[in-house]
């Protein structure tokens, strides 16, 4: 497997590389950190990262723009694959986005209910409250599901193991993302 071609050590998983309360690395280019995000948000697997690394640098040399934040792009470049965007409101989308993350590790998540699709749950919840149900139940299996400022009427995250907290709240602000645990969301 080809590892993207920029300057730094694509074996160098920041999730081991930070200590608590450390900045990244000034020198560190947005691509680098872009990829070691990618890695976080793929756990164990490398070659989702890499692909979606190149769609990534595809979609940025698109859009020809040196102020384009990383975010947006990566949004759409890991949509349903290993993140969520969902309107406010839509509360089955986000059910069906975390069930599908989680299935990459063949897990379930508990909502608490026997059928979440059920439109008396769907219309008693909202989507903060049940992503607060899917980082408690993820957090007994070793992950944590993340969530990422979008400035509007969206709601948008994604999963890492637990042990790379430290690395993500790191990566994230170094990307210009305003990043929480979901269970405290935006």
């Amino acid at each position: 497997m080809n590892t993207p071609d920029i300057e730094f050590d694509p074996d160098d998983n920041f999730a081991h590389s930070f200590e608590a309360g450390a900045d990244a690395d000034d020198e560190e280019t947005p691509e680098a950190l872009v990829w070691q995000l990618l890695l976080l948000i793929n756990p164990g697997d490398e070659e989702t990262a890499l692909q979606q690394f190149t769609a990534y640098r595809d979609a940025l040399a698109e859009t020809g723009a040196d102020d384009t934040e990383p975010v947006w792009l990566l949004k759409d470049v890991i949509d349903w694959k290993s993140g969520f965007y969902v309107d406010w409101t839509d509360v089955a989308t986000l059910i069906d986005s975390i069930n599908e993350l989680v299935a990459r590790w063949n897990l379930r998540i508990d909502w608490g209910v026997e059928d979440p699709t059920d439109d008396e749950f769907l219309n008693d919840t909202d989507v903060p409250a049940l992503m607060a149900i899917a980082y408690d139940r993820l957090r007994e299996y070793g992950y944590t599901l993340w969530t990422w400022n979008t400035n509007g009427d969206a709601h948008a995250g994604w999963i890492t193991l637990s042990r790379d907290d430290e690395a993500m709240r790191v990566i994230a602000p170094a990307l210009g993302i305003e990043l929480r645990a979901a269970s405290d969301a935006y």
